[in-house]
């Protein structure tokens, strides 16, 4: 069966080229950008099956498919959270969480081989996943408040005015530029489709940070950066290490 690796980062893309010729795929190219595929596409015969990192050095992996038709199997690659992955589910498409296991991989090519004779023939909405991943949004409303309770009382509070959001002993805190915090009805989880991407970044697990209120990044230990925020100087915020390479493209 012969595969196509598209993956912006060339140690990764030739670990996981080892790791599919290991289990005999024939891996026919490694590619590294969306004007890299569609020329390659264009030129080539398309593959029985691809292995699509989301983004990549000059865009969205999504974009080669606005202007090439592409008809492969898809399997992502990708280090999107737990809801992003829902994404995925939800067309049925298959995905491998970085860092790639080998018994993943195995087991996904595994599944395509039963469930998909004809690979050639499947094709994917990428519209809905754009929608679902909450990626190159069009025409979208995001959250321009949060209202909280305090005591009898409501309270409201303009989201440019949010430092960031954070969990702390299952609750969901907003801290605001007067160093105030205010416990939100919300979760984090449910936060993923409310907040602006451009405007709020999951750094980690526990938290989101406003773009605004960035003073300082600093190198942290085991690949990590650590974020110094207006307002929030008591806060040790840490982007988690399969989270710096989206939280540095963001900040571009």
């Amino acid at each position: 069966m012969n595969v196509l690796v598209i993956e912006d980062e060339k140690p990764a893309a030739r670990r996981l080229t080892r790791m599919l010729e290991a289990i005999e795929l024939t891996v026919l190219a490694q590619l590294h950008s969306v004007e890299e595929a569609v020329a390659w596409f264009k030129t080539e015969e398309h593959p029985d099956l691809i292995f699509l990192d989301i983004q990549l050095s000059d865009g969205l992996s999504f974009e080669i498919f606005d202007a090439v038709t592409v008809q492969s199997a898809i399997i992502f690659t990708t280090a999107y959270d737990e809801y992003a992955l829902q994404a995925f589910k939800l067309n049925s498409i298959d995905y491998l969480l970085k860092p790639i296991d080998e018994d993943e991989l195995e087991a996904a090519v595994s599944k395509f081989k039963k469930q998909r004779p004809d690979l050639k023939s499947s094709t994917f909405n990428f519209e809905d996943i754009r929608k679902l991943l909450g990626v190159n949004p069009v025409d979208r409303e995001y959250k321009k408040r949060f209202t909280v309770k305090i005591g009898q009382h409501i309270k409201m509070i303009n989201i440019d005015d949010v430092m960031c959001v954070y969990s702390e002993n299952k609750g969901t805190y907003a801290r605001t530029s007067d160093k105030r915090d205010y416990l939100l009805e919300t979760t984090l989880e449910n936060l993923e489709e409310e907040l602006a991407p451009d405007t709020f970044f999951r750094v980690s697990r526990k938290y989101y940070v406003n773009i605004e209120a960035i003073q300082d990044i600093i190198s942290y230990t085991n690949s990590r950066l650590q974020i110094k925020l207006k307002a929030c100087e008591d806060q040790e915020i840490i982007v988690s290490r399969e989270r710096v390479k989206d939280f540095k493209l963001w900040l571009s």
